[in-house]
C-alpha cells in the first residue's frame, strides 16, 4: 500500500549550521557535531562536513592545504608539483578515526604552505591569486587528487556520510576555533562523493548550502571565463567561486555581493526611495546578471573574522538566527541552535535576500 500525505517525510533539503564567537573565543568543533543531530532527517549520508576557523594558530601564517588522493603515486606526484611553487613548512596525514559509517576513504592529507617569493615574481601574481591558480591547476588537470580546503587559520573537513559521523571520523572534538559551519548532506540531482560534500571552500572563503542552483549552468559558464573550473560535480562548488571573485577580485563589499547573487527583483529598486541605493542596485544588476544565483537557497558564507547568512530573495528555505552573549548561531532548524545553546536568545528568521553579518569584534586578535 503507498504511504498516503503525511506519512511520509520529504524534508526541504540538507541541513546547515553555523556558529561565531565575537569575542574571539576558540570552541570545541565537537559542538557543532552537536548541532546536527536534530537535524538528522534533512541528509541521506551521501555528505557531511565542517569548515573551522582559528584552528591552526601554531600555522596561521601558511596556508593549509587539505587534499584528497585516490593513491600514494598521486600523492608523491602532487606533493612534487607543490614544491615547484611553495614551501612546505610542514605535511602530514590527516588525523582520523575508524567507524564503520565512514567507509571508501581516500588518502587524506595536509600541507602548510607558503609561496615562493621567486615564483610570484616571475609570474608578476599576489599571493592569494597563485593559490588559487594553484587549486584550479590540481583540480582540473592532476587526476585522483582535490585540493577541498586552501585558506590560512581555517580548514574544511568533509567526507561522505551523516554529519555528526563525518565530525567523529575527522576528531572534531580535538580542534578549536572561534567560528564553525556545517553541513548534512541531501543531494537530489549529484552525486554524493567526498570532494561534492560541502563545505566547499577556496582561500578563507567557504559555504555551506541548502537549496538548488537553477541557474548554474549560466553561473558557471560565465565565472569560468575568469579562471575558475568547476569540477566537483555539485552546484554549490559555483557559489564559493563567485564569492571570491567578487569579494576579493571585484573588491565588493558582502552587502553589494548579497545584492548581486540575491539581487532585488526590478519593481523592487523601482520602488526605493533613496537614489543612492536605488543606483547601486541598477549598477549591480547591470553589471553582473550572469552571477544572479535562482532557485531556492540558504547559503552560510564563512570567512576571516566573519560569518554572513543568506536566503534566496523569496526565502524558499529556511534559516533562523539566534544570540547568546557574545555567540550568534544560525542554523536551518532553531532545534539545532537549542541543542548546543538551550538559553539562546533573540532568535529571528532573516528576510529574503537581506544579508545578516556577523563579525569578530574589532581589535580581537584571531
Amino acid at each position: 500500500m503507498r504511504p498516503t500525505e503525511g506519512q511520509v517525510r520529504i524534508p526541504s533539503g540538507c541541513a546547515i549550521a553555523a556558529v561565531i564567537a565575537r569575542d574571539g573565543e576558540r570552541m570545541s568543533g565537537e559542538s557543532m557535531v552537536h548541532a546536527m543531530e536534530p537535524m538528522h532527517d534533512r541528509s541521506n549520508g551521501l555528505g557531511g562536513g565542517f569548515a573551522g576557523y582559528g584552528i591552526y594558530p601554531e600555522y596561521k601564517d601558511f596556508y593549509a592545504l587539505h587534499l584528497f588522493f585516490d593513491c600514494r603515486d598521486t600523492r608523491k606526484t602532487c606533493e612534487a608539483y607543490l614544491k615547484t611553487g611553495f614551501e612546505i613548512y610542514h605535511s602530514e596525514r590527516i588525523p582520523t578515526r575508524k567507524i564503520p559509517a565512514i567507509t571508501d576513504e581516500p588518502i587524506i592529507w595536509r600541507y602548510f604552505v607558503a609561496p615562493l617569493q621567486s615564483v610570484l615574481t616571475d609570474l608578476q601574481l599576489d599571493e592569494k591569486e597563485f593559490v588559487v591558480r594553484t587549486v584550479m591547476k590540481i583540480n582540473t588537470e592532476m587526476k585522483g587528487a582535490y585540493v577541498f580546503s586552501s585558506g590560512k587559520n581555517m580548514g574544511t573537513f568533509k567526507a561522505v556520510g551523516f554529519p555528526e559521523d563525518v565530525g567523529i571520523y575527522y576528531k572534531l572534538e580535538e580542534y578549536a576555533g572561534y567560528s564553525w559551519t556545517a553541513h548534512g548532506r541531501y543531494p537530489t540531482n549529484t552525486p554524493g562523493w567526498w570532494g561534492g560534500a560541502h563545505p566547499f571552500s577556496l582561500l578563507d572563503y567557504s559555504v555551506v548550502h541548502n537549496g538548488e542552483i537553477s541557474s548554474y549552468d549560466a553561473n558557471r559558464r560565465y565565472i569560468e571565463m575568469f579562471g575558475y573550473h568547476c569540477t566537483l560535480q555539485t552546484d554549490t562548488e559555483v557559489i564559493t567561486y563567485i564569492m571570491d571573485y567578487l569579494l576579493r577580485r571585484q573588491g565588493l563589499t558582502l552587502n553589494e555581493t548579497a545584492g548581486v547573487i540575491a539581487a532585488p527583483f526590478w519593481e523592487t529598486i523601482d520602488r526605493k526611495t533613496d537614489l543612492k541605493d536605488k543606483e547601486k542596485h541598477i549598477f549591480l544588476r547591470t553589471v553582473f546578471p550572469s552571477l544572479l544565483i535562482t532557485g531556492p537557497f540558504s547559503i552560510v558564507l564563512g570567512f576571516e573574522g566573519g560569518l554572513m547568512a543568506l536566503n534566496d530573495r523569496l526565502k524558499l528555505r529556511s534559516m533562523v538566527v539566534g544570540e547568546k552573549g557574545d555567540r550568534v548561531y544560525i542554523a536551518s532548524e532553531e532545534a539545532a541552535i537549542r541543542r548546543i545553546e538551550p538559553n539562546v536568545e533573540n532568535v529571528w528568521s532573516p528576510a529574503g535576500g537581506e544579508p545578516v553579518v556577523i563579525r569578530v569584534k574589532e581589535g580581537v586578535h584571531l
